[in-house]
């Protein structure tokens, strides 16, 4: 087809969207050359420049025909820039004689036509990209200048959402919690000191996972977590079923205290790593294979059994390791009370870890943060911007919620 006939057929298209004959052939003309269209003197920004001029326009008429009994009129008009996503905007508002009139499409103080802007800033923000970054992401893309402190400005609004979503209300039950936390660089009064972000990652009786808040301290211990399962039942949350968690010393007693209901599964993966310490290099693979003999049991007898074979075999060599498992058996097996589909959800805090993973992606660049608000907030706008990553319905939940009922029969009935 030549490029004659495309010129008619687009030009057609687009009649009645760009009605001037010799602007819309500019366009045109622009779209074939591959040229910039959001450059300076770029019909985009022409037409939208024109665009917003003639609705403010359109608004001074509407407000003067409001008033007719009036001696209100037209008194000129004022010229100001305006940031748009297709760049800078040359603004002329108009006036009235008793400065009556307040423009609704660009407000008299307004210095951004839209809060396209701000989803753009926090986008970057969100994947990680320092303010400087984000200046000149917006100058190469946008062709638009914006200040770090405006930039820094934008990104501080975010804390109102932030709160909001800290403090929302939450369900009254969520069948399975996993808690784990992720540590980070901060600079507190002059020093870099390293502070535990503890993450609280549940599924609702829907099987929606959601994160249910991220809280900060100077360590990660037993004693802060009761602090947080406090909150959580400030929250509304009245009943939780099954805690996964890692091997933290104190961590089953505090949650006992808070929810004395709730069964813990204490995470595979983190006893195999804390076995393996007491490993020499050689027998490494030997010894992961005899431990998973005894996790992958087909039940709790099984596995005993296994747990007593590995233990004749590797006793003399390596005592500790039968002797932690034995401690901690009732945790590390609960999961086997159940079918295939929820010891693979619940036997390891995987799930957890994967959202850490998630954050520590766009997070890995930064060396150290310059406060714990600098840190929640980059954090909190990862996950908002990464929903699709995590906020998810658990897989097969119809068959798993009907297995859960059967366990704890009238307890999980009446939260639904």
């Amino acid at each position: 087809m030549s490029k004659q006939k495309k010129d008619l057929i687009l030009g057609h298209e687009l009649e009645e969207i760009i009605p001037d004959a010799a602007i819309r052939q500019k366009f045109i003309d622009q779209l074939y050359k591959k040229e910039d269209l959001f450059s300076d003197g770029s019909i985009f920004r022409s037409l939208l420049q024109g665009f917003v001029n003639g609705a403010l326009d359109g608004e001074m008429t509407a407000h003067l025909d409001e008033n007719k009994e009036g001696k209100n009129r037209k008194n000129g008009k004022s010229r100001k820039k305006v940031r748009s996503q297709s760049g800078e905007l040359s603004i002329l508002t108009p006036r009235d004689r008793d400065g009556s009139f307040e423009p609704k499409l660009v407000g008299k103080w307004q210095r951004e036509l839209t809060t396209g802007l701000d989803n753009v800033i926090l986008s970057f923000y969100a994947q990680g990209q320092s303010i400087e970054d984000i200046r000149q992401q917006l100058q190469n893309l946008y062709g638009v200048e914006v200040s770090a402190g405006t930039i820094s400005a934008i990104t501080e609004k975010v804390w109102t959402s932030i709160n909001e979503w800290q403090n929302r209300a939450l369900r009254s039950c969520y069948p399975i919690i996993y808690l784990d936390a992720i540590h980070y660089k901060v600079r507190e009064d002059g020093k870099i000191i390293s502070k535990a972000v503890y993450t609280i990652y549940g599924i609702d009786q829907d099987g929606e996972r959601d994160i249910l808040g991220l809280y900060m301290n100077n360590a990660e211990g037993a004693r802060h977590w009761g602090m947080i399962l406090e909150d959580l039942k400030r929250r509304g949350v009245t009943d939780v079923f099954i805690f996964c968690i890692d091997g933290l010393k104190g961590f089953k007693e505090v949650i006992g205290e808070v929810f004395p209901h709730a069964n813990v599964q204490r995470c595979i993966v983190h006893m195999i790593r804390y076995s393996t310490r007491f490993i020499s290099y050689k027998d490494i693979k030997k010894v992961c294979a005899d431990l998973r003999l005894i996790y992958s049991a087909v039940d709790v007898n099984q596995a005993l059994i296994a747990l007593d074979s590995f233990e004749q075999k590797w006793s003399k060599q390596y005592p500790e390791v039968a002797k932690a498992w034995r401690d901690n058996w009732d945790e590390l097996m609960f999961f086997m009370s159940f079918s295939t589909h929820i010891r693979r959800m619940i036997y390891t805090t995987n799930p957890v870890e994967a959202v850490h993973r998630l954050m520590r992606k766009t997070t890995k660049a930064k060396g150290a943060w310059s406060s714990d608000n600098a840190l929640i907030k980059q954090l909190y706008l990862t996950l908002t911007y990464n929903e699709k990553s995590w906020k998810r319905k658990a897989f097969n939940w119809i068959a798993i919620q009907r297995e859960l009922i059967d366990f704890y029969g009238e307890r999980y009935e009446k939260h639904l």
